[in-house]
């Protein structure tokens, strides 16, 4: 009757089925075999899979997300068109000359500033040979400087007659007019630009009129959070010149690549890659 019991109800928290060998003994769970042993923390589970990464914190996988995202609605602005290049010009082309210069600046006022200027050195003339021909040339400037928050004066006259000047009027918080001249007793040397900028919240643009009918224009847009693409157009009325080009600008925080192409006849390819803090990499 027991085993029959246990038949019917194999489930029983008293006693468990035999085996027909054993039928008519009984035997309780303190008689069963221990379990086995849990397995090491570092053994894979079954089936032997490799364990998946863990995972980031809540902060750094919202930022690792958030970096990943690229929001074409709030892109930065770019940098004007004619300083793309900026990096590679800095680099290769200095500011250095030969000879002696003196610059003294004194400040009349808070937006007020005179400043006098003297240099000496050689000028390199050009030459029908490959030898190099330098004339020894001497230079005095006065200027006189007005800086204030939206309007800036800056002004260079020589003893010659030579007069350099430039005007940038903040007209709103995004647009922008610049005048340069440069005047000469000479005639015909004489040359003049008014530049009207525009700032967007991703793109700036720029339209140019000068002296001798030169009519320009261009614009740089931000496509993605590193890439900028731009493109530019002149006429010369006077003789009968037309052009366009287009830029290209990918950067970031330790590397800038810079293409640029133009309808004249120019191309123009520039990489600079930061190193360190004291050492830059250009091409």
């Amino acid at each position: 009757k027991l085993a029959s019991h246990n038949l019917r109800h194999p489930k029983s928290h008293a006693h468990r089925s035999l085996p027909a060998a054993a039928m008519g003994s009984t035997f309780s769970h303190e008689d069963a075999p221990p379990p086995p042993s849990p397995a090491p923390a570092d053994a894979p589970p079954l089936p032997y899979a490799p364990m998946p990464p863990p995972p980031l914190p809540p902060q750094e996988e919202d930022k690792a997300a958030e970096d990943d995202k690229v929001d074409y609605l709030n892109l930065r602005c770019p940098i004007p068109y004619e300083e793309a290049q900026r990096e590679a010009s800095m680099t290769l082309k200095p500011d250095v000359f030969e000879g002696f210069r003196f610059d003294f600046v004194k400040p009349v006022s808070q937006v007020l500033f005179l400043s006098h200027s003297a240099s000496m050195g050689s000028m390199e003339v050009p030459s029908q040979g490959p030898e190099v021909i330098k004339v020894p040339t001497s230079q005095y400037e006065f200027g006189a400087n007005y800086i204030d928050p939206k309007l800036m004066l800056i002004g260079r006259i020589a003893p010659d007659g030579r007069l350099n000047g430039r005007v940038k009027y903040e007209v709103t918080e995004n647009l922008f007019a610049q005048m340069n001249a440069q005047l000469t007793n000479e005639p015909g040397y004489s040359q003049g630009m008014f530049n009207l900028d525009y700032k967007g919240k991703d793109f700036r643009t720029q339209c140019q009129v000068g002296n001798n009918g030169f009519y320009g224009g261009n614009y740089i847009q931000s496509v993605t959070k590193n890439l900028s693409l731009g493109t530019e157009g002149f006429w010369l009325q006077q003789q009968r010149k037309s052009g366009v080009g287009f830029l290209a600008r990918y950067d970031t925080k330790n590397m800038v690549a810079t293409g640029q192409i133009a309808s004249t006849g120019l191309v123009s390819l520039s990489y600079v890659q930061k190193v360190s803090n004291k050492v830059i990499f250009l091409s």
